[in-house]
């Protein structure tokens, strides 16, 4: 468990609503890992807890919302190829493959990469999901587990989408939706796709999510054609959500581009979240999505990196970049998603994406996951608020992170993990790498 301790930083960033800098300013951490207090160092409570003094910026660790972690073992592979083919000539081949051991290897390769760049928490979609819990709870980072449902060659060696959704609801229901020290798993459901599962399976899993309170991801509108029978009867994916009721409960649509009008209505009536992938989306040439659409809608949206075998890295600093870029050229407005607005995607949108408060912001109660940025690189002027978090989005990003904490745990001390050999995770993914070649 975490002991009480104070963090100093000469710059605090909480990542709240108000986008408040602070200068010399502390956070307190109590004993359970939560944060106790956040504040300008003059005036903070007393407190006879050891002290951390820090050089640089302090942030809340960032929120992955749409990720396929253990394929980093995949990464490269079939890499100029569209989506529809990449899956069914590459990905799921080769995902027929991947055993407990491999999917733990690619997880644990996957964490490590992301508490690098200061991601703390990852919103997964995969399956053998013991094994990706076991890495996350060995390597200290975080994870919102939705695991999959899917209906796809290869896949049938997990079972039916039956048994794969009742396993969910069995794991739910004996563990509850989160455990593990510092509540560092919570599950949910992952249905795939409308074009991978009948619609009764999408129906059926949003009706148990709804009883339990559980969050259920999947992929909207992904690509042009991947659903045409969907819209062929429905309309359109969320019109086909909205029409069966699978809507009104915790629901994130991963991608979320190939949208009209009436679909964004949709997803703001019933309060759906999404997770936007700039870069894998581009690189897929899947389109790109309708962000500042909606935003003004009023829909939350996080930041995702998506699959390691489609981006081809797990860096969500580059994201908030992409996801900048990609908004301002769309609608030819240099305002569209600014410095600030990015971060809030990676920090504390992110998290409401989720259905999570006490993620992505440092604030009291919130977990105590803080990342420690150096100051000493691409901040050209750090005593100007407005150039410093401009510096800190477009300049430093991930190249910047020097510590990491997870429940006010040490994951990452001065650029090097603190609980995994990383020679030792490496050799262990590009093993796993190998085996699927052959």
């Amino acid at each position: 468990m975490s002991t009480a301790r104070r963090f100093a930083a000469p710059v605090v960033l909480p990542c709240d609503e108000p986008g408040r800098v602070l200068r010399d300013a502390v956070v307190d951490v109590d004993d359970a890992g939560r944060i106790a207090h956040v504040g300008p160092a003059d005036g903070a409570p007393a407190t006879d807890a050891p002290t951390t003094r820090l050089t640089g910026l302090l942030l809340p660790g960032l929120v992955n919302t749409h990720a396929h972690t253990p394929l980093t073992v995949l990464r490269g592979m079939g890499g100029d190829l569209p989506l529809m083919r990449w899956l069914l000539e590459v990905v799921w081949p080769a995902e027929a493959k991947l055993g407990g051991p491999d999917v733990y290897a690619g997880m644990l390769a996957g964490s490590a990469e992301m508490l690098r760049g200061g991601v703390t928490t990852s919103t997964e979609m995969y399956f053998q999901t013991e094994h990706v819990v076991e890495a996350v709870l060995e390597i200290g980072s975080r994870v919102v587990l939705t695991p999959g449902i899917i209906t796809a060659p290869g896949m049938e060696r997990l079972g039916t989408w039956q048994q794969m959704r009742d396993a969910i609801t069995r794991w739910i229901d004996a563990d509850g939706l989160r455990f593990g020290p510092g509540e560092r798993v919570e599950l949910g459901y992952g249905p795939h796709a409308a074009y991978t599962l009948p619609t009764e399976a999408i129906t059926s899993t949003a009706a148990l999510a709804k009883e339990r309170g559980a969050l259920m991801h999947l992929h909207v509108a992904e690509a042009p054609g991947e659903d045409d029978a969907v819209r062929a009867e429905f309309g359109s994916v969320p019109a086909m959500l909205e029409a069966t009721g699978s809507l009104g409960g915790r629901v994130l649509a991963a991608h979320a581009i190939q949208l009209s009008d009436d679909d964004i209505a949709i997803l703001a009536r019933h309060d759906v979240a999404v997770a936007h992938c700039p870069g894998s989306n581009a690189k897929l040439a899947a389109g790109v999505a309708r962000l500042a659409d909606l935003r003004v809608a009023g829909i939350r949206t996080g930041l995702g990196t998506d699959s390691p075998a489609s981006n081809d890295d797990l860096d969500l600093w580059e994201e908030q970049r992409l996801a900048s870029l990609f908004a301002r050229q769309r609608g030819a407005d240099a305002t569209a998603l600014t410095a600030a607005d990015a971060l809030a995607l990676a920090t504390r949108e992110g998290a409401r994406a989720l259905g999570r408060d006490d993620l992505g912001v440092l604030a009291p109660g919130a977990w105590a996951d803080l990342v420690h940025v150096r100051l000493d690189d691409a901040f050209v002027d750090p005593d100007d608020d407005d150039q410093l978090i401009s510096n800190l989005v477009w300049a430093s990003g991930s190249r910047g992170v020097r510590d990491v904490w997870v429940a006010g745990e040490p994951v990452l001390a001065d650029g090097a993990l603190v609980r995994v050999d990383p020679g030792e995770v490496l050799a262990g993914a590009r093993r796993v790498a190998q085996k699927v070649k052959a």
